[in-house]
């Protein structure tokens, strides 16, 4: 059984942690979906992606692009098949990853804009059906200046 990460933004845009999170699960081995709401959005970041430095190249992507099953990491909206069997699901803009997914991956990431009211209520939610459904969460947060675990629920039996 895996577990949700929450991971609250209030310093560092998506658009750094994103990759440095890639680049972690990738280290571990994971093939990596990430879930998006907005087209426009994913599409910057198959861009940013494209653009990192060669020694932390991460290969990547688009639900709508050539062989979408063999990428290691893809960008995909919300509503698509993640059809790379990914170990890890990464969501961004508030949206859903269920119970039954965390459950069955490895790790589920809920990155949310700590600076946006809607996107934190809606990780707060989030949190709290995750939980409910007997998913371990950790709750990280980068107020500090360095990325700090402020809270964590055990699965429950």
């Amino acid at each position: 059984m895996g577990a949700a990460y929450f991971y609250h933004l209030t310093r560092a845009p998506v658009e750094h942690t994103l990759p440095l999170l890639l680049g972690k699960a990738r280290g571990a081995g994971w093939r990596v979906a990430v879930r998006g709401r907005d087209e426009a959005q994913l599409r910057r970041f198959d861009d940013l992606l494209w653009q990192g430095a060669a020694e932390s190249f991460l290969p990547h992507g688009l639900w709508d692009g050539p062989q979408p099953a063999d990428q290691p990491v893809l960008l995909v909206l919300e509503g698509q098949e993640a059809v790379n069997a990914p170990d890890c699901l990464m969501t961004l803009d508030s949206a859903e990853a269920t119970a039954a997914e965390a459950q069955a991956l490895a790790r589920v990431c809920i990155i949310f804009d700590g600076n946006n009211p809607t996107a934190v209520e809606n990780a707060r939610h989030q949190w709290k059906s995750l939980t409910s459904s007997g998913v371990s969460a950790q709750y990280w947060s980068e107020e500090s200046g360095r990325w700090e675990m402020k809270a964590q629920s055990a699965p429950r039996e």
